[in-house]
């Protein structure tokens, strides 16, 4: 298996799974899902279950990613947080992108 050049890959991997899940469990309440699930009480409890942990794992995601490229783990999870899914998506896109600058820095000293 091939490992990644990023300190920040798995957890950027990881967020975005989180991310993803969240969106698919949401969908569930939205027509013309909504009624098959809200029929259902263990479906809407499980979806809505699903919700909060996929929310709570995606902040805790950002938070490692963040604290892996020497940012403020605390401060780039409030903004997850305040401005979700936007700056989610947005932090992501940048853990990404400073992990890839800092990886061909480190490459190019060696």
């Amino acid at each position: 298996m091939q490992q990644s050049s990023s300190p920040a890959a798995h957890a950027v991997a990881s967020a975005a799974v989180s991310l993803s899940t969240f969106a698919v469990c949401v969908g569930a309440f939205l027509p013309p899902f909504v009624d098959r699930t809200v029929s259902s009480i263990p479906a809407t409890i499980l979806f809505g279950v699903a919700i909060a942990v996929s929310f709570l794992l995606h902040v805790v995601f950002v938070g490692i990613a963040a604290r892996r490229v020497n940012r403020s783990a605390i401060l780039w999870a409030v903004l997850a947080v305040l401005l979700f899914p936007v700056a989610s998506i947005v932090g992501l896109i940048l853990f990404e992108w400073f992990s890839v600058e800092t990886g061909q820095a480190a490459q190019s000293v060696v």
